[in-house]
């Protein structure tokens, strides 16, 4: 098969993506909280996922609920008309409603359900967002509020309701508790704690969350040893993504992560293809790389889109969150060189006996991932 036909073949299969990913959404989302807290009770409103918890799926570090033994049952759940799913999280409230946690001056605060409403369910393909509220008395006195719920329900945004632009909001993973939260006023962070916090989210989300980041990453690394390629490449990579993550962000541009995670999975596949392929670097694997870029950036965008972050600390929150990004992927490369191009590098087998392999599995890999993300 000539080249043409290859990039012909590769752009089609992103075109056919596009329209049947749509199909497939069982990625694990976080869901959103926004806390009201009074003097006396705490007002808690959930856009949340029912299906998974009712199932028993433990979310813990999962991306996607098809790589649950629980997903079949996950889906039946997802056709259940409103009102019977409604019915049945009524009925396994008292079990679950432990795992809701809310706490006050070191007491545990049973919660209550104020409201529960589930949209209409469709073929089991797609996940809906029903909306829980949940109120719980406050014991007498001041001591703030802490909420958070168990480490098996997934991520968790928790957001104070309030007036400001520096309201608190929080990404807890783990089964983490928020901070402090006042009865009076809102808690509040400085610019110096927001920075600190999205460096640390954005590293986390490449090393070691963002497997198909580091794989894309790697795919990079493996298409030449020389400095020139890498560093073209990288900055490519890195502007394309910082103007999408901005972007996506903002609420400006919007893709669903059942279109993106499928052309980011074809994404590691192409770059590993032209690495086996070999040759020089040129402007077609760069303006490759710069595409592939923006796709990745809207899959950072996902994290900060969640987050909703108030006016006041966007920017801060943003900078930080990409430059964590940044540490991440040169982490990556770091050991890359350290472990592989240093000791091999200069070997005359290096390319036939660890970069085309590596490049092989790489593609395997993300073509794995485009038939799971899209048909399964």
């Amino acid at each position: 098969m000539g080249i043409s036909r290859l990039y012909a073949l590769v752009l089609g299969l992103l075109g056919v993506l596009s329209i049947a990913a749509a199909a497939a959404a069982h990625e694990v989302r976080p869901a959103v909280a926004d806390a009201e807290i009074g003097p006396g009770k705490v007002l808690v409103q959930y856009r949340i996922v029912l299906e998974p918890i009712l199932a028993g799926i433990d979310l813990t570090g999962l991306g996607d609920t098809n790589d649950s033994p629980l997903s079949g049952l996950n889906d039946q759940l997802r056709s259940l008309p409103a009102a019977e799913l409604e019915t049945r999280f009524r009925a396994a409230w008292p079990q679950l409603s432990r795992d809701f946690r809310i706490e006050s001056g070191g007491e545990s605060l049973p919660p209550e359900i104020v409201s529960l409403s589930v949209p209409e369910g469709g073929d089991g393909a797609l996940p809906r967002d029903s909306t829980l509220i949940l109120s719980a008395a406050l014991p007498p006195g001041s001591a703030p509020v802490q909420i958070g719920w168990a480490s098996r329900f997934g991520p968790l945004v928790l957001r104070q309701d309030g007036e400001g632009d520096d309201l608190y909001s929080a990404y807890l993973t783990g089964g983490q508790m928020s901070d402090p939260l006042p009865r009076e006023g809102v808690a509040s962070e400085s610019a110096l704690s927001v920075f600190g916090r999205f460096v640390v989210l954005g590293v986390e989300h490449i090393v070691p969350k963002g497997l198909d980041h580091i794989l894309f990453v790697l795919g990079l690394f493996f298409f030449s040893l020389r400095m020139k390629p890498l560093l073209l490449q990288i900055s490519a990579f890195t502007a394309a993504h910082t103007v999408t993550l901005a972007l996506a962000s903002l609420g400006i541009v919007t893709v669903p992560a059942a279109i993106v995670e499928p052309l980011i999975a074809a994404s590691i596949t192409f770059v590993a293809l032209e690495n086996i392929r070999g040759g020089r670097i040129g402007w077609f694997r760069i303006a490759v790389v710069f595409c592939f870029g923006l796709l990745h950036g809207l899959g950072f965008a996902s994290v900060l889109g969640e987050l909703q972050l108030p006016n006041a600390q966007f920017v801060t929150g943003l900078i930080a969150f990409n430059i964590g990004v940044e540490i991440g992927q040169l982490t990556v490369i770091t050991l890359a060189w350290a472990l592989i191009a240093r000791p091999f590098g200069d070997r005359p087998w290096y390319r036939s006996r660890i970069a085309v392999p590596a490049s092989a599995l790489i593609a395997a890999v993300g073509a794995w991932w485009v038939v799971e993300r899209t048909l399964l």
